[in-house]
Protein backbone atom coordinates (compact mmCIF):
# COMPACT_ATOMS: atom_id res chain seq x y z
CA UNK A 1 0.00 0.00 0.00
CA UNK A 2 1.73 3.04 -0.96
CA UNK A 3 1.39 6.08 1.00
CA UNK A 4 -1.62 7.97 -0.96
CA UNK A 5 -3.87 4.79 -0.53
CA UNK A 6 -2.61 4.70 3.23
CA UNK A 7 -3.79 8.10 3.48
CA UNK A 8 -7.34 7.38 2.00
CA UNK A 9 -7.86 4.22 3.79
CA UNK A 10 -6.88 5.69 6.93
CA UNK A 11 -9.63 8.97 6.06
CA UNK A 12 -12.10 6.62 5.47
CA UNK A 13 -12.19 4.61 8.70
CA UNK A 14 -11.52 8.17 11.02
CA UNK A 15 -14.90 8.91 9.44
CA UNK A 16 -16.09 5.70 9.96
CA UNK A 17 -15.28 5.37 13.88
CA UNK A 18 -16.75 9.31 13.73
CA UNK A 19 -20.14 8.41 13.12
CA UNK A 20 -20.13 5.56 15.37
CA UNK A 21 -19.36 8.14 18.73
CA UNK A 22 -21.12 10.82 17.28
CA UNK A 23 -23.08 12.66 19.61
CA UNK A 24 -26.66 13.02 20.56
CA UNK A 25 -26.38 16.35 18.32
CA UNK A 26 -26.11 14.75 15.33
CA UNK A 27 -28.80 12.26 15.65
CA UNK A 28 -32.59 13.40 14.49
CA UNK A 29 -33.91 12.71 18.32
CA UNK A 30 -32.68 14.19 21.47
CA UNK A 31 -32.45 11.34 23.67
CA UNK A 32 -33.20 11.60 27.13
CA UNK A 33 -32.34 8.74 29.91
CA UNK A 34 -35.14 7.86 32.28
CA UNK A 35 -34.92 5.34 35.36
CA UNK A 36 -37.63 4.08 37.84
CA UNK A 37 -38.88 1.33 40.04
CA UNK A 38 -41.72 0.67 37.83
CA UNK A 39 -42.51 -2.94 39.25
CA UNK A 40 -41.90 -2.35 42.98
CA UNK A 41 -43.74 1.23 43.09
CA UNK A 42 -46.38 0.31 40.28
CA UNK A 43 -49.27 2.43 42.06
CA UNK A 44 -47.35 5.73 41.37
CA UNK A 45 -45.28 5.18 38.41
CA UNK A 46 -48.17 3.51 35.75
CA UNK A 47 -49.40 7.27 36.03
CA UNK A 48 -45.92 8.58 36.17
CA UNK A 49 -45.11 6.58 33.27
CA UNK A 50 -48.29 7.60 31.45
CA UNK A 51 -47.86 11.69 32.55
CA UNK A 52 -43.81 11.57 30.86
CA UNK A 53 -45.58 9.92 27.31
CA UNK A 54 -48.39 12.53 27.26
CA UNK A 55 -45.68 15.56 27.91
CA UNK A 56 -43.33 13.94 25.24
CA UNK A 57 -46.21 13.84 22.72
CA UNK A 58 -47.24 17.16 23.39
CA UNK A 59 -43.62 18.04 23.42
CA UNK A 60 -43.14 16.81 19.56
CA UNK A 61 -46.26 17.35 17.91
CA UNK A 62 -45.35 21.47 18.94
CA UNK A 63 -41.91 20.49 16.89
CA UNK A 64 -39.45 19.21 19.53
CA UNK A 65 -36.35 21.14 20.30
CA UNK A 66 -33.97 22.21 18.20
CA UNK A 67 -35.78 20.85 15.22
CA UNK A 68 -35.27 17.56 16.77
CA UNK A 69 -37.88 15.29 18.65
CA UNK A 70 -37.44 13.83 21.85
CA UNK A 71 -36.86 10.37 22.60
CA UNK A 72 -37.12 8.86 26.07
CA UNK A 73 -35.10 5.83 26.93
CA UNK A 74 -36.61 3.98 30.10
CA UNK A 75 -35.50 1.46 32.52
CA UNK A 76 -36.48 -0.10 35.46
CA UNK A 77 -34.17 -0.03 38.53
CA UNK A 78 -35.98 -2.60 40.08
CA UNK A 79 -35.78 0.22 43.53
CA UNK A 80 -31.83 -0.79 43.94
CA UNK A 81 -29.57 1.66 44.34
CA UNK A 82 -26.51 -0.72 42.32
CA UNK A 83 -29.33 -1.65 39.72
CA UNK A 84 -29.63 2.20 38.97
CA UNK A 85 -26.21 3.01 38.84
CA UNK A 86 -25.28 0.25 36.52
CA UNK A 87 -28.18 1.34 34.07
CA UNK A 88 -27.17 4.92 34.81
CA UNK A 89 -23.87 3.85 33.11
CA UNK A 90 -25.17 2.07 29.92
CA UNK A 91 -28.17 5.26 29.06
CA UNK A 92 -24.97 7.56 29.23
CA UNK A 93 -22.25 5.16 27.31
CA UNK A 94 -24.16 3.13 25.52
CA UNK A 95 -27.67 5.11 24.61
CA UNK A 96 -25.63 8.09 24.63
CA UNK A 97 -28.42 9.85 26.42
CA UNK A 98 -27.66 13.71 26.68
CA UNK A 99 -29.07 13.22 30.33
CA UNK A 100 -30.87 11.83 32.85
CA UNK A 101 -34.19 12.00 34.55
CA UNK A 102 -36.67 10.07 36.99
CA UNK A 103 -36.13 7.36 39.94
CA UNK A 104 -38.71 7.38 42.98
CA UNK A 105 -37.15 6.04 46.18
CA UNK A 106 -34.50 8.15 48.04
CA UNK A 107 -31.87 5.74 48.34
CA UNK A 108 -32.08 4.99 44.44
CA UNK A 109 -31.92 8.97 43.57
CA UNK A 110 -29.11 9.66 46.11
CA UNK A 111 -26.83 6.65 44.62
CA UNK A 112 -28.06 8.50 40.64
CA UNK A 113 -27.17 11.63 42.07
CA UNK A 114 -23.85 10.73 43.34
CA UNK A 115 -23.42 8.86 40.08
CA UNK A 116 -24.54 12.50 38.04
CA UNK A 117 -21.68 13.91 39.95
CA UNK A 118 -18.77 11.58 39.06
CA UNK A 119 -19.74 11.36 35.44
CA UNK A 120 -20.69 14.97 35.13
CA UNK A 121 -24.27 14.50 33.67
CA UNK A 122 -27.11 16.07 34.56
CA UNK A 123 -29.82 14.46 36.42
CA UNK A 124 -33.53 16.05 37.05
CA UNK A 125 -34.43 13.92 40.03
CA UNK A 126 -38.25 13.79 39.57
CA UNK A 127 -39.51 11.72 42.66
CA UNK A 128 -36.99 11.25 45.78
CA UNK A 129 -38.05 13.35 48.24
CA UNK A 130 -34.74 12.98 50.76
CA UNK A 131 -33.40 16.59 51.62
CA UNK A 132 -30.28 15.48 51.50
CA UNK A 133 -30.22 15.28 47.16
CA UNK A 134 -30.09 19.07 47.12
CA UNK A 135 -28.88 19.61 50.97
CA UNK A 136 -26.51 17.85 52.71
CA UNK A 137 -25.56 15.67 49.58
CA UNK A 138 -26.15 17.95 46.73
CA UNK A 139 -24.02 18.36 43.67
CA UNK A 140 -24.02 20.97 40.48
CA UNK A 141 -25.23 18.58 38.23
CA UNK A 142 -28.34 17.25 40.37
CA UNK A 143 -31.67 19.08 40.35
CA UNK A 144 -34.94 17.67 41.94
CA UNK A 145 -38.43 18.48 41.14
CA UNK A 146 -40.90 17.64 43.95
CA UNK A 147 -41.32 18.94 46.99
CA UNK A 148 -38.76 17.29 49.56
CA UNK A 149 -39.68 15.76 53.01
CA UNK A 150 -38.75 18.82 54.60
CA UNK A 151 -41.23 21.09 52.79
CA UNK A 152 -44.06 19.35 52.68
CA UNK A 153 -43.83 18.65 56.43
CA UNK A 154 -43.15 22.29 56.48
CA UNK A 155 -46.40 22.70 55.51
CA UNK A 156 -48.15 20.58 57.58
CA UNK A 157 -46.87 21.84 60.49
CA UNK A 158 -48.01 24.97 61.11
CA UNK A 159 -51.90 23.33 61.33
CA UNK A 160 -50.25 20.66 63.93
CA UNK A 161 -49.18 23.62 65.62
CA UNK A 162 -52.03 25.03 65.63
CA UNK A 163 -53.61 21.95 67.73
CA UNK A 164 -51.54 22.51 70.73
CA UNK A 165 -51.00 18.56 71.05
CA UNK A 166 -47.87 17.93 73.57
CA UNK A 167 -47.33 14.01 73.07
CA UNK A 168 -46.65 12.59 69.49
CA UNK A 169 -46.00 8.78 68.29
CA UNK A 170 -44.15 8.45 65.23
CA UNK A 171 -44.50 5.96 62.40
CA UNK A 172 -42.44 6.24 59.61
CA UNK A 173 -40.63 3.80 57.07
CA UNK A 174 -37.09 3.09 57.96
CA UNK A 175 -35.23 4.05 54.88
CA UNK A 176 -33.78 7.50 53.79
CA UNK A 177 -37.48 9.14 53.02
CA UNK A 178 -38.80 8.11 56.16
CA UNK A 179 -35.70 9.32 58.15
CA UNK A 180 -35.63 12.27 56.28
CA UNK A 181 -39.26 13.17 57.23
CA UNK A 182 -38.86 12.51 60.81
CA UNK A 183 -36.15 14.41 61.27
CA UNK A 184 -37.68 17.37 59.56
CA UNK A 185 -40.76 17.05 61.66
CA UNK A 186 -39.00 16.60 65.24
CA UNK A 187 -37.24 19.71 64.40
CA UNK A 188 -39.69 21.80 62.76
CA UNK A 189 -42.70 20.98 65.68
CA UNK A 190 -39.73 21.78 68.19
CA UNK A 191 -39.50 25.16 66.87
CA UNK A 192 -43.02 25.65 66.77
CA UNK A 193 -43.98 24.15 69.93
CA UNK A 194 -40.59 23.70 72.46
CA UNK A 195 -42.89 21.85 74.85
CA UNK A 196 -43.78 18.70 72.84
CA UNK A 197 -42.54 15.61 74.00
CA UNK A 198 -42.19 12.76 71.29
CA UNK A 199 -43.43 9.39 73.27
CA UNK A 200 -42.77 6.53 71.18
CA UNK A 201 -41.23 5.83 67.69
CA UNK A 202 -41.96 3.09 65.26
CA UNK A 203 -40.09 2.46 62.30
CA UNK A 204 -40.71 -0.56 60.33
CA UNK A 205 -39.24 -1.73 57.26
CA UNK A 206 -40.73 -0.83 54.14
CA UNK A 207 -43.19 -2.80 52.98
CA UNK A 208 -43.03 -5.20 55.60
CA UNK A 209 -44.85 -2.99 58.50
CA UNK A 210 -46.56 -5.48 61.32
CA UNK A 211 -49.46 -3.44 61.72
CA UNK A 212 -51.08 -4.65 64.22
CA UNK A 213 -47.66 -4.65 66.41
CA UNK A 214 -47.00 -1.22 65.07
CA UNK A 215 -50.63 0.44 66.15
CA UNK A 216 -50.56 -1.33 69.92
CA UNK A 217 -46.93 -0.16 70.50
CA UNK A 218 -48.44 3.69 69.75
CA UNK A 219 -51.56 3.20 71.24
CA UNK A 220 -49.30 2.00 74.64
CA UNK A 221 -47.64 5.40 74.69
CA UNK A 222 -51.00 7.12 74.78
CA UNK A 223 -50.24 9.88 72.71
CA UNK A 224 -52.06 13.10 71.53
CA UNK A 225 -51.22 12.89 68.45
CA UNK A 226 -49.72 11.11 65.73
CA UNK A 227 -46.63 12.10 62.94
CA UNK A 228 -46.55 9.43 59.61
CA UNK A 229 -44.81 9.31 56.38
CA UNK A 230 -46.14 5.68 56.00
CA UNK A 231 -47.72 5.49 51.99
CA UNK A 232 -48.51 2.57 49.92
CA UNK A 233 -50.06 -0.85 51.27
CA UNK A 234 -47.85 -0.26 54.61
CA UNK A 235 -50.37 3.00 55.53
CA UNK A 236 -53.22 0.99 54.35
CA UNK A 237 -52.26 -1.98 56.90
CA UNK A 238 -51.81 0.61 59.56
CA UNK A 239 -55.42 2.15 58.79
CA UNK A 240 -57.28 -0.80 59.11
CA UNK A 241 -54.89 -2.16 62.30
CA UNK A 242 -55.71 1.56 63.94
CA UNK A 243 -58.96 1.78 63.48
CA UNK A 244 -60.20 -2.04 64.87
CA UNK A 245 -58.34 -0.95 67.75
CA UNK A 246 -59.45 2.59 67.85
CA UNK A 247 -56.28 4.25 67.72
CA UNK A 248 -57.24 7.01 66.09
CA UNK A 249 -60.26 8.21 68.57
CA UNK A 250 -59.75 11.66 70.08
CA UNK A 251 -55.92 11.32 68.13
CA UNK A 252 -54.75 13.80 66.05
CA UNK A 253 -53.03 12.22 62.89
CA UNK A 254 -50.80 14.02 60.26
CA UNK A 255 -49.52 11.84 57.18
CA UNK A 256 -47.32 13.08 54.50
CA UNK A 257 -48.48 11.61 50.72
CA UNK A 258 -51.96 10.11 52.32
CA UNK A 259 -54.13 12.52 50.34
CA UNK A 260 -52.42 11.54 46.91
CA UNK A 261 -55.10 8.99 44.96
CA UNK A 262 -52.31 6.46 44.61
CA UNK A 263 -52.51 5.71 48.02
CA UNK A 264 -56.08 6.86 48.78
CA UNK A 265 -58.17 5.49 46.21
CA UNK A 266 -57.13 2.33 47.77
CA UNK A 267 -59.01 2.55 50.66
CA UNK A 268 -61.79 3.45 49.57
CA UNK A 269 -64.62 3.64 52.67
CA UNK A 270 -62.16 2.53 55.24
CA UNK A 271 -60.40 6.42 54.66
CA UNK A 272 -59.55 7.87 58.09
CA UNK A 273 -61.78 11.27 58.22
CA UNK A 274 -59.94 13.87 59.81
CA UNK A 275 -56.66 13.25 59.08
CA UNK A 276 -54.77 15.91 57.83
CA UNK A 277 -52.31 15.24 54.59
CA UNK A 278 -50.28 16.56 51.18
CA UNK A 279 -52.17 14.90 48.95
CA UNK A 280 -53.90 15.73 44.99
CA UNK A 281 -57.14 16.71 44.57
CA UNK A 282 -57.11 16.36 41.10
CA UNK A 283 -61.11 16.41 40.88
CA UNK A 284 -61.61 19.67 42.00
CA UNK A 285 -58.82 21.84 40.69
CA UNK A 286 -60.32 24.46 38.46
CA UNK A 287 -56.60 26.28 37.23
CA UNK A 288 -56.15 27.07 33.63
CA UNK A 289 -53.08 24.93 33.59
CA UNK A 290 -54.32 21.98 35.33
CA UNK A 291 -57.70 21.97 33.38
CA UNK A 292 -55.67 21.86 30.32
CA UNK A 293 -53.37 18.70 31.44
CA UNK A 294 -56.46 16.77 33.14
CA UNK A 295 -58.44 16.98 29.87
CA UNK A 296 -55.85 15.90 27.66
CA UNK A 297 -54.47 13.06 30.10
CA UNK A 298 -58.15 11.77 30.57
CA UNK A 299 -58.90 12.19 26.34
CA UNK A 300 -55.68 10.15 25.89
CA UNK A 301 -56.00 7.59 29.24
CA UNK A 302 -59.42 6.99 29.78
CA UNK A 303 -58.08 7.32 33.04
CA UNK A 304 -58.26 10.36 35.70
CA UNK A 305 -54.92 11.36 36.65
CA UNK A 306 -52.95 10.65 40.08
CA UNK A 307 -49.73 12.58 41.41
CA UNK A 308 -47.73 10.20 39.01
CA UNK A 309 -49.35 11.74 36.42
CA UNK A 310 -47.90 15.48 37.79
CA UNK A 311 -44.62 14.16 37.85
CA UNK A 312 -43.79 12.72 35.03
CA UNK A 313 -45.83 15.26 33.08
CA UNK A 314 -43.79 18.30 35.12
CA UNK A 315 -40.34 15.83 34.84
CA UNK A 316 -40.26 16.22 31.12
CA UNK A 317 -41.29 19.62 30.94
CA UNK A 318 -38.23 20.82 33.08
CA UNK A 319 -36.45 18.63 30.26
CA UNK A 320 -37.97 20.13 27.58
CA UNK A 321 -37.68 23.28 29.15
CA UNK A 322 -33.86 23.45 30.00
CA UNK A 323 -33.02 22.27 26.39
CA UNK A 324 -34.86 25.35 25.06
CA UNK A 325 -32.73 27.60 27.15
CA UNK A 326 -29.61 25.74 26.62
CA UNK A 327 -30.38 25.33 22.89
CA UNK A 328 -27.99 22.69 23.07
CA UNK A 329 -26.69 20.11 24.14
CA UNK A 330 -23.81 20.72 25.51
CA UNK A 331 -23.60 19.27 29.27
CA UNK A 332 -21.93 22.49 31.06
CA UNK A 333 -24.84 25.05 29.24
CA UNK A 334 -27.36 22.49 29.98
CA UNK A 335 -26.60 22.64 33.96
CA UNK A 336 -25.84 26.22 33.61
CA UNK A 337 -29.06 26.54 32.05
CA UNK A 338 -31.11 24.63 35.12
CA UNK A 339 -30.04 27.55 37.35
CA UNK A 340 -32.93 29.54 37.98
CA UNK A 341 -34.75 27.83 35.17
CA UNK A 342 -38.97 28.84 35.34
CA UNK A 343 -41.31 26.51 33.47
CA UNK A 344 -45.32 26.38 33.66
CA UNK A 345 -46.46 22.77 35.07
CA UNK A 346 -50.16 22.12 36.10
CA UNK A 347 -49.49 23.30 38.87
CA UNK A 348 -48.44 26.30 38.13
CA UNK A 349 -44.88 28.49 37.27
CA UNK A 350 -41.97 26.50 39.12
CA UNK A 351 -38.12 27.64 39.45
CA UNK A 352 -35.42 25.73 40.03
CA UNK A 353 -33.49 27.63 42.89
CA UNK A 354 -30.01 28.88 41.85
CA UNK A 355 -28.47 27.98 45.69
CA UNK A 356 -29.45 24.49 46.21
CA UNK A 357 -31.19 23.30 42.77
CA UNK A 358 -34.68 22.85 44.47
CA UNK A 359 -37.97 23.59 42.19
CA UNK A 360 -40.50 25.51 44.11
CA UNK A 361 -43.27 22.96 43.18
CA UNK A 362 -45.62 23.02 46.04
CA UNK A 363 -48.52 20.30 47.42
CA UNK A 364 -51.75 20.34 48.47
CA UNK A 365 -52.94 20.27 51.87
CA UNK A 366 -55.89 19.56 53.33
CA UNK A 367 -57.52 16.87 55.48
CA UNK A 368 -59.44 13.53 54.30
CA UNK A 369 -63.18 12.87 54.39
CA UNK A 370 -65.57 10.39 52.72
CA UNK A 371 -67.46 10.93 49.36
CA UNK A 372 -69.65 8.83 47.63
CA UNK A 373 -67.90 5.78 49.43
CA UNK A 374 -64.41 6.75 49.05
CA UNK A 375 -61.52 9.38 50.50
CA UNK A 376 -61.68 12.45 48.93
CA UNK A 377 -59.55 15.48 50.25
CA UNK A 378 -61.42 18.05 52.19
CA UNK A 379 -60.32 22.14 53.20
CA UNK A 380 -57.61 21.80 51.06
CA UNK A 381 -55.52 24.55 49.73
CA UNK A 382 -52.64 24.81 47.49
CA UNK A 383 -49.35 25.39 49.80
CA UNK A 384 -46.55 27.05 47.32
CA UNK A 385 -42.79 25.35 47.83
CA UNK A 386 -41.30 28.71 47.50
CA UNK A 387 -42.72 29.20 51.04
CA UNK A 388 -41.41 26.20 52.61
CA UNK A 389 -37.78 26.17 51.87
CA UNK A 390 -34.82 27.11 54.32
CA UNK A 391 -33.13 30.92 54.09
CA UNK A 392 -29.94 31.05 51.56
CA UNK A 393 -27.96 31.23 54.98
CA UNK A 394 -29.20 27.55 55.95
CA UNK A 395 -28.75 25.94 52.81
CA UNK A 396 -25.06 27.59 52.53
CA UNK A 397 -24.26 25.60 55.49
CA UNK A 398 -26.22 22.11 55.01
CA UNK A 399 -24.89 21.95 50.94
CA UNK A 400 -21.15 21.37 50.13
CA UNK A 401 -19.59 24.03 48.30
CA UNK A 402 -19.45 23.18 44.30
Amino acid sequence: MNRRTWLLTSAVIGLGLASLSAPAQAQDTIKIGEMNSYKNFAAFLEPYKKGWELAVEQANAAGGVMGKKIEIVSRDDNGNPGDAVRIAEELVTREKVSFLIGTFPSNVGLAVASFAKEKKVLFIAAEPLTDKIVWDQGNKYTYRLRASTYMQTAMLVPEAAKLKKKRWAIVYPNYEYGQSATAAFKQLIKAAQPDVEFVVEQAPPLGRIEAGAVADAIAAAKPDAIFSSLFGPDLAKFVREGQTRDLFKNVSVFNLLAGEPEYLDPLKDEAPVGWWVTGYPWYAINTPEHKAFADAYQKKFNDYPRLGSIVGYATVQSAVAVLKKANTLDMEKLVAAMKGLTHSTPLGNITYRPQDNQSTMGAYVGKIGLKDGKGVMTDWYYADGAKFLPSDADVAKMRPAE
